[in-house]
């Protein structure tokens, strides 16, 4: 089983990972993680600024092949990061699409204007994020109200977080 969660920065998408990880003791690939590696081995001109476009232009093919590999040797594995895209199915066939489950974790607007102290509290419970300065309500409500139209736009799985953060994953994820 492939599972990939995709959302906007801040939904928890690798603190999810690490319970999932946790839980059926699937690996995960972090793509910021990969990203950073290929940034700083010289690999590719782009940045951690760089547009999340263009590093998903990248990004994508490489993580791809590697979901499709997994997939050819029957293992498991999590992926999680924001350079999904909402079309990621089209690089599938059936075979493949079959192993693979999609989540996007989103924030409602009600979640992020009673919760953003906890959005910034949690930031860094998994990993250190040294520029989180950038993190401000205004603009976790925008990548979050983006992700959201381009899920519903894709039709795409998406689970809207609107009160209770953790009952909410539970239950999307574990059927609690």
């Amino acid at each position: 089983m492939i599972i990939l969660i995709a959302g906007a920065s801040h939904t928890g998408k690798t603190a999810l990972a690490q319970k999932l990880l946790e839980t059926y003791r699937y690996p995960y690939l972090s793509i910021d993680h990969l990203k950073m590696g290929l940034i700083r081995s010289g690999n590719t001109d782009l940045t951690p600024c760089s547009d999340d476009r263009e590093l998903t232009a990248y990004l994508w093919p490489i993580v791809r092949e590697m979901i499709k590999t997994a997939v050819e040797n029957r293992q498991n594995l999590i992926v999680e990061g924001c350079y999904i895209p909402f079309d990621w199915a089209k690089d599938f066939n059936g075979e493949y699409l079959e192993h693979i489950r999609y989540i996007c974790l989103v924030l409602s607007e009600n979640y992020i204007c009673n919760h953003f102290a906890d959005v910034k509290k949690y930031a860094s419970v998994i990993e250190d994020r040294m520029d989180d300065e950038y993190c401000t309500m205004e603009s976790v409500l925008a990548d979050n109200a983006e992700v959201l139209r381009q899920a519903k736009l894709h039709n795409v799985s998406y689970v809207l977080i609107d009160d209770d953060y953790e009952q909410t994953i539970d239950a999307a994820i574990f059927g609690e």
